[in-house]
């Protein structure tokens, strides 16, 4: 399987491609950072982001598409922005038929390091140790990406099954029980 994990930002958006399956080690095949200008208008600047998107999966391929569920902060200018680069990439994988799956903060610290309230070093820690790599991928964001990808390849199987079960144990108005 292989995942483009997004950790969207309209200055700093970080992409990060895995490859692998879940209880084999997995493969980090490529790691960045999108940028934009802070000083830039709104339009350009999501305009950027798209761009850069789109040449990521155009290079890397991707199977599915892993973004960071964007959560409530305080500040509320940051949230709107990380909202609309999440938006941008969500948008240019369905428009490829590219699957997309959201995923909270806490669980991708969960899924890589064992505890949903990890901090961003540990998450740098696990993701160089989970991919065998030399030294955490810089910035943050870039490290938060491979976190994502690293999340959705271990949890997709066993949320696919979930859905399955769920679907399969529905009640259909017009015809009853489906199982």
């Amino acid at each position: 399987m292989r995942v483009l994990g997004v950790d969207p930002g309209l200055t700093r958006c970080g992409v990060g491609v895995v490859e692998g399956v879940p209880g084999r080690p997995l493969t980090m095949l490529a790691v960045g950072v999108v940028r934009t200008p802070a000083d830039a208008d709104l339009s350009h600047r999501l305009l950027a982001v798209e761009q850069g998107v789109e040449q990521w999966l155009d290079e890397h391929r991707p199977e599915f598409v892993a973004v960071e569920r964007v959560f409530s902060q305080h500040n509320v200018r940051t949230v709107m922005g990380t909202a609309q680069a999440s938006a941008v990439a969500m948008l240019c994988a369905a428009r490829r038929g590219i699957p997309v799956a959201l995923h909270t903060p806490s669980e991708v610290k969960a899924a890589v390091t064992g505890s949903g309230r990890a901090d961003k070093a540990q998450v740098g820690a696990m993701v160089t140790r989970l991919l065998r790599l030399a030294a955490p991928p810089k910035p943050a964001d870039a490290a938060d990406a491979l976190a994502l990808a690293i999340c959705h390849i271990w949890r997709a199987p066993a949320q696919n099954r979930l859905q399955q079960a769920v679907a399969r144990h529905t009640v259909n108005p017009t015809k009853g029980r489906t199982a």
